[in-house]
């Protein structure tokens, strides 16, 4: 039973990304002033603040299986230092495939130094609203792992979404570990919207 605070704190969720949706929509030319709060209410009442992903291959083992393994994804309006921190396991989109999407995990954000174990190489700082992603599995090499140690800072606008829930197989399945803040944000959309049942159901074998 879902206690009446927890719901309180979900339809905040809720509305604060369905004004950000809308705004974005209304920004981008997409949608008129005149509907802007006739898509608020819509997402408000009909949408959800997350989906289920795919995620295929062993560079994020242990988090997520070597055989991958059916994600629940919250969605982000916006990735900015407000909304994703460092910890966190994102859905990017892919810098060398604009088609597919990478999860990795954000390992630094912007004004960060990222120093090098090789000294041929100079440290350098993240630039404003550019990020660090890293795979999880550290048996990997570099160019195993495909992540920002091959194909550099990616903005932070290529975030479309943090993963809150991981399921392996029908009987191993958990919250994922993120930021402290995060899982904190997170607890009411997991609470009202997770359903292992029909993320089985959606699991590739």
């Amino acid at each position: 039973m879902v206690s009446l605070s927890t719901w309180c704190r979900y339809i905040a969720h809720k509305l604060e990304y369905s004004i950000s949706i809308s705004w974005k929509s209304y920004k981008g030319g997409q949608i008129s002033d005149r509907e802007v709060g006739d898509v608020v209410w819509k997402n408000l009442f009909q949408g959800k603040l997350t989906y289920l992903h795919w995620n295929k291959g062993g560079e994020m083992a242990p988090t997520i299986g070597e055989q991958g393994g059916t994600l629940l994804v919250r969605k982000l309006p916006a990735a900015d230092p407000t909304r994703v921190f460092v910890g966190d396991v994102v859905v990017l989109k892919d810098p060398e495939e604009s088609d597919n999407y990478l999860v990795r995990r954000l390992a630094a954000v912007e004004g960060y130094e990222m120093g090098s174990t090789d000294e041929k190489d100079e440290p350098f700082v993240l630039e404003k609203d550019q990020c660090w992603v890293l795979s999880d599995n550290e048996t990997l090499k570099p160019t195993q792992a495909n992540d920002s140690r091959i194909f550099g800072p990616v903005p932070m606008s290529d975030i479309v979404g943090r993963v809150i829930y991981c399921l392996r197989t029908a009987v191993d399945h958990g919250r994922v570990q993120n930021s402290h803040f995060s899982m904190r944000k997170d607890t009411p959309v997991l609470e009202i919207e997770l359903d292992v049942d029909e993320m089985a159901r959606r699991h590739k074998t």
